[in-house]
């Protein structure tokens, strides 16, 4: 599955090389999608080839190629991916922003099991820790995998372009461990809680955004316990 970002970019890229027989430049790429600079481009263009969805040619300038396009209403094959790409389950409440396209369909016939909402949790600046339970949430039993599940609303716009949005519900997969490149629920001195990309520099951990206007978090590793690794998002509209 892609984001938002990424599927507009995808078919704007596949339509230029019909109509014109070559890519669209960084520039027009960048006017397209209304983003601010080519560096959002270029963390797209790298997110849509490793996902295999394009490849760049060597040795030739502004040379990209269309693998495949995405099917609408399938979900992408979890197997060969590196990093998160989350499932999103679409609420019913009304109408609001616009969700990342494609997005994997429920199928209603499924069982679904209640997961607890633990509060709330930072996609930006940190904030208090972990929350008590306030109410549940039914999610699909083939979403969760293996484990004990929790749920936290997000709240922040540290993580968009992984395509974690202010608002939604992160389900989080309870784990005190986590491989470099997870995204995962981090307690920083036992009071501040926030949701970023896990990796591991030398002795210490960095726990990093999705959004350029943020800076990655150096620490050592007695500072930081991990809570949980993201599994999927539930969004309401």
């Amino acid at each position: 599955m892609l984001t938002r970002k990424q599927y507009e970019l995808l078919r704007f890229i596949d339509q230029r090389l019909k109509e014109a027989g070559v890519p669209p430049s960084f520039d027009e790429m960048k006017d397209a999608l209304d983003l601010r600079s080519k560096s959002g481009i270029h963390r797209l263009i790298t997110a849509l080839e490793e996902r295999g969805f394009i490849r760049r040619l060597p040795n030739r300038a502004r040379a990209i190629e269309v693998i495949k396009l995405p099917e609408l209403n399938t979900a992408a094959p979890a197997s060969g991916r590196r990093g998160f790409t989350p499932s999103v389950i679409e609420g019913t409440l009304g109408k609001g922003r616009s969700a990342p396209t494609p997005v994997a369909s429920d199928d209603d016939g499924g069982r679904t099991i209640s997961v607890p909402v633990m509060g709330r949790i930072a996609a930006g600046t940190p904030i208090e820790a972990l929350q008590t339970r306030s109410h549940s949430i039914s999610v699909p039993q083939d979403m969760l995998g293996n484990g004990e599940h929790y749920a936290l609303e997000v709240r922040g716009d540290s993580m968009q372009d992984a395509g974690i949005l202010d608002g939604d519900m992160a389900l989080i997969q309870k784990s005190d461990s986590a491989d470099t490149g997870d995204i995962v629920v981090a307690l920083i001195d036992d009071e501040e809680a926030t949701l970023k990309r896990f990796r591991r520099r030398g002795a210490s951990i960095a726990l990093e955004p999705a959004n350029a206007a943020y800076e990655v978090r150096i620490l050592p590793p007695n500072r930081v316990r991990i809570q949980g690794k993201l599994t999927g998002l539930y969004r309401r509209y």
